[in-house]
């Protein structure tokens, strides 16, 4: 069997592998709350790894490596804050979205739970939740497929176009099939492939070299690599710097991908668990991502230009392995690529289903005939996303970074201050749902001096401001606002 047939064959049986896990879901899939939601019946070892699976996407292993390549240490700074925002969102939102999003008409998406908890008739706080999600995801998505493309031209040689489709042509199909179970066990299985490709190329890259030497052989090419407080240019980070790289970290409490992990979660006792579950994923996996970045300094000869930094993971993979292991471990990428790109297309074809065909046109459709439209409504956005992802010149971190940033500035302080704040209005929630998703998309066109934070903070910053002053300014909400929010509050008690 030649290199290339080893590959192949490590790729085509993970494919056939979780198209069968599609087949299976599909089986018992009923609803529209099981095909969204997994009829909220999962366990937290499944709950854990399909949210943090969902998470980091593509990018983990050729994003974040590639950056680490080019930038060295600097690159720790993304890696504490994404670690301290993972925390967070499951140490203040888990267990409380789980609990608000059931008392709050079962509530099966993020705008589904903003409308019942202001009890917006109007169906604004809905249409405009839904219509970012649509916009962000596109843009996701679109990164999760150059991150394919990338893989399958690396690997096969095959035009980009061509890698593409085929990445796009595999996440449909089994996403189609079985939705959200379908999803998160695969999930299970992409995270634990992740986990041991990331710590297992590292390691083998360190053995052969030495750690001492691979830190002699970064410090002759570039001392500054090897300091955290110091840029790729040599100059010392400055503040808008810094905090442009902890500021990854703010965007987690507002991704809806990732937040219906929690909603979905059978037992909200079992949230600890896979709280310390989901840290120890990321915690591991983010230190595997930067070893690969800056092992591959010392270990790959010539070196990668800025173009092809992102493919450091799949080089040193392909000089290390035998082509059996290598195709094994460069599947973890098409793991990684799928496992956020198909969580993407349930959440934005749900959007479409849920929040504008079912709520504002057919509320008493038929649930087969739901879930037949939400399949559908994956294909749309899949094609949509191809379309966005269609030049090889696109950078995966880069469009990763935008949708990130627009996620969490238009959800992330809303969300927070709808589960804490009992007097935060609908109006405060519209105020704050805009503020955040335009400030990104106008900070995101100016550049310089100031303009070079991080777009998610100032976003963060004008939704909360938003959402605090319009909700103080306003009337108070109606009563049967207030009474859901106190028996959502004396159930959060009783589960403490």
């Amino acid at each position: 069997m030649s290199s290339n047939d080893a590959i192949i064959a490590a790729f085509a049986a993970y494919l056939i592998a979780v198209i069968g896990i599609g087949a299976v879901a599909y089986r018992r899939t009923r609803d529209l709350a099981d095909y969204i939601l997994g009829g909220r019946r999962l366990g937290r070892w499944v709950t854990a790894f399909s949210a943090v699976a969902s998470d980091m996407s593509g990018w983990l292993l050729l994003g974040l490596p590639g950056y680490a390549y080019l930038a060295g240490m600097e690159s720790l700074w993304i890696a504490l804050g994404l670690l301290l925002g993972t925390y967070a969102n499951w140490r203040l939102i888990a267990a409380r979205l789980r609990c608000y999003s059931e008392l709050a008409n079962n509530a099966l998406t993020l705008p589904d739970f903003f409308e019942h908890r202001f009890a917006d008739s109007s169906h604004l706080l809905r249409l405009l939740s839904a219509t970012f999600i649509l916009l962000f995801f596109t843009f996701y998505t679109a990164s999760g497929l150059v991150a394919g493309g990338k893989l399958f031209a690396a690997v096969f040689g095959l035009h980009y176009e061509w890698a593409v489709l085929t990445g796009t042509l595999v996440v449909v199909a089994y996403t189609f099939l079985g939705g959200f179970l379908a999803v998160s066990w695969t999930d299970l299985v992409q995270g634990l492939l992740m986990l041991a490709a990331l710590i297992i190329v590292p390691v083998v890259a360190l053995e052969q070299l030495g750690v001492s030497a691979s830190w002699r052989a970064i410090h002759d090419l570039d001392p500054h690599l090897l300091q955290p407080l110091t840029g790729r240019d040599g100059e010392a980070l400055g503040g808008v710097a810094l905090l442009s790289l902890l500021g990854w970290g703010l965007g987690y409490f507002g991704q809806p991908h990732i937040l219906a992990r929690f909603k979905a979660i059978r037992d909200p006792e079992q949230l600890a668990a896979a709280r310390r579950i989901a840290v120890s994923w990321v915690a591991l996996t983010l230190t595997g991502a930067l070893a690969v970045g800056l092992v591959g300094i010392a270990y790959l000869s010539p070196p990668l230009g800025e173009a092809d930094s992102e493919k450091v993971f799949i080089e040193l993979v392909s000089l290390l392995f035998h082509p059996l292991i290598a195709g094994v471990l460069l599947a973890a990428i098409l793991a990684a690529i799928m496992s956020t790109a198909d969580s993407q297309l349930l959440v934005a074809s749900a959007a479409l289903t849920e929040d504008f065909y079912k709520a504002l046109w057919r509320p008493n459709a038929r649930q087969l005939q739901l879930v037949w439209l939400n399949r559908a409504a994956v294909v749309l956005v899949a094609a949509i996303a191809v379309a966005l992802a269609w030049s090889p010149e696109n950078k995966v971190l880069d469009l990763v970074a935008y949708a990130w940033a627009g996620f969490g500035a238009a959800f992330g302080p809303v969300l927070v201050l709808a589960l804490y704040w009992p007097r935060m209005t609908r109006n405060g929630a519209l105020a704050g749902i805009l503020g955040g998703g335009i400030s990104v998309i106008v900070w995101k066109q100016l550049e310089g001096g100031l303009f070079d934070l991080y777009e998610i903070i100032p976003g963060v910053l004008c939704a909360a401001l938003a959402t605090l002053l319009v909700s103080a300014l306003d009337r108070p909400p109606p009563e049967s606002v207030t009474a859901l929010h106190r028996e959502f509050a004396n159930r959060v008690k009783t589960m403490a």
